[in-house]
């Protein structure tokens, strides 16, 4: 029997019930030797996530300072480009769980190839995504919003998707170092980005140290400046670094193989819809939430910037468990893969409890770093509130959706996360928010109990899929 590290009592573990025992097995050495792993890979992955996300927030905040109109711009536009930024995110996460099975049996050869189609594929994604919503923007017209939140909010999505195309060249390459569980330069050149994103925000919103005064504008010429930064150091890293030189073969772009690209979207596309389907539901609510007023949109935004950085950094912890069970899919180690995949959730459910404190203690204040407006810093304070009962929730779908997508299990777990947000989410948010007269904050019960739906059904789908590996 394995010596649990924790003083808990003997008499527990002699009690034969479900508890004790899964408290033992938690606690064995297995797990911890899972924890250790599974935060060793994901904290530069959780950084570098929320990174991605931290432009939004920076956006949002400094935007705040300008006027609330303002913000219901970046809220409507973010609502849009957001839910893109995901779809890209997610088609690129088709590289690493076949990066790190590769890896596991040092097929550097393959992980080459893996690399060059990686890169091609996102790079011609993001083009496509550019070209898609930069035609598409004027749509913001027909959802029945202020129209001078609209008149700003339009400019401001073209750039923030021209930043699509360098965003998805650097995603390329860091899935596939992450595959390969390195890991932390990426967090690194994230960081660094965003510092950037900050530094250039102050300069060009406010027209500081001579640059010109461009207010809302300045905000997404900023944002995509540190997106093509981003690129070139990732590129740079990956070319010229010793240890990637064994993969120097996947630089050479031709040669492009039919069956690959196949393989890596089979993963990658369903990975893609199943963020593209929850931030989706978070998205439309932006709309719905804007026929009540820019206010409630305004105080949305900021909620939801909050969350979504919880949700950015549950995802590093997807990221890392996809990876872990990939490794020990491609070594067809059944026991591996479950204790991968449990020890993420184990973590997650304990970070997002954390989160969730947080939110409930400091709901009054952290609103207060957006706007300086009274009733907006009400209204988002009232949803923090909400947030943090569905963070639990939140943190287990993503970490569910990661560890199957290691196993290459991603079609059921796509349909699993259309229903429940837009089968269940949404239209529920719909009967709160407007027929039962709960306004906005009806409109996040709803969101909340499609979380929860996929969170349960997510977490049974890995548990029954890893037993029958």
């Amino acid at each position: 029997m394995t010596t649990c590290p924790l003083r808990i009592p003997t008499e527990c573990f002699k009690d034969k019930t479900y508890l004790c025992r899964l408290m033992k097995s938690l606690l064995s050495a297995n797990y911890l030797k899972g924890y250790k792993a599974t935060l060793f890979l994901a904290y530069p992955v959780v950084l570098s996530q929320l990174g991605h996300i931290m432009v939004g927030v920076v956006d949002t905040a400094m935007v705040g300072q300008i006027g609330t109109v303002q913000q219901a711009a970046v809220a409507l536009s973010n609502s849009l480009y957001t839910l893109v930024l995901v779809f890209g995110l997610g088609v690129s996460y088709g590289i690493t769980p076949l990066v790190a099975a590769a890896d596991s049996s040092k097929n550097y050869s393959e992980s080459a190839e893996l690399l060059k189609h990686g890169v091609v594929i996102n790079t011609i994604l993001g083009i496509l995504l550019f070209l898609l919503l930069f035609s598409l923007s004027p749509v913001l017209n027909l959802f029945q919003q202020k129209q001078e939140v609209v008149d700003l909010a339009i400019p401001f999505l073209n750039v923030m998707m021209l930043g699509m195309i360098p965003l998805c060249i650097f995603s390329g390459f860091k899935q596939f170092t992450e595959g390969l569980s390195f890991t932390k330069i990426a967090m690194l050149i994230t960081v660094g980005s965003n510092l950037l994103n900050i530094l250039l925000n102050y300069l060009m919103i406010f027209g500081h140290w001579g640059f010109p005064k461009m207010g809302l504008m300045g905000s997404c010429w900023a944002s995509f400046i540190s997106r093509v930064a981003m690129a070139i150091a990732m590129f740079s890293y990956v070319y010229y670094n010793k240890p990637f030189r064994v993969y120097r073969e996947g630089f050479r772009f031709k040669n492009i193989s039919k069956e690959l690209t196949k393989k890596i979207l089979a993963i990658g596309i369903p990975s893609g819809l199943q963020w593209f389907f929850e931030v989706g539901a978070f998205a439309f609510a932006v709309i719905m939430i804007g026929w009540i007023s820019p206010k409630a949109q305004a105080a949305h935004q900021i909620a939801l910037s909050l969350a979504a950085t919880t949700y950015m950094m549950a995802s590093g912890l997807s990221a890392a468990a996809s990876v872990r069970v990939g490794n020990q899919s491609g070594l067809k180690n059944k026991e591996g893969v479950r204790t991968a995949g449990f020890s993420a959730f184990v973590i997650v459910m304990v970070f997002m409890g954390l989160m969730a404190t947080s939110f409930i203690l400091l709901r009054n204040y952290l609103p207060s770093l957006f706007t300086k407006d009274a009733d907006v810093i009400n209204i988002a304070s009232s949803l923090l509130v909400i947030a943090a009962f569905f963070q639990l929730s939140d943190g287990i779908q993503v970490v569910g959706l990661g560890a199957l997508r290691g196993v290459k299990d991603v079609k059921i777990p796509t349909v699993i996360t259309l229903i429940a947000y837009w089968v269940i989410g949404l239209p529920m948010s719909y009967v709160f928010g407007f027929k039962l007269n709960m306004g906005v904050q009806g409109i996040w019960y709803g969101l909340s109990i499609g979380l929860t739906f996929a969170a349960i059904l997510l977490f049974l789908r890995f548990n029954h899929v890893s037993k029958k590996l």
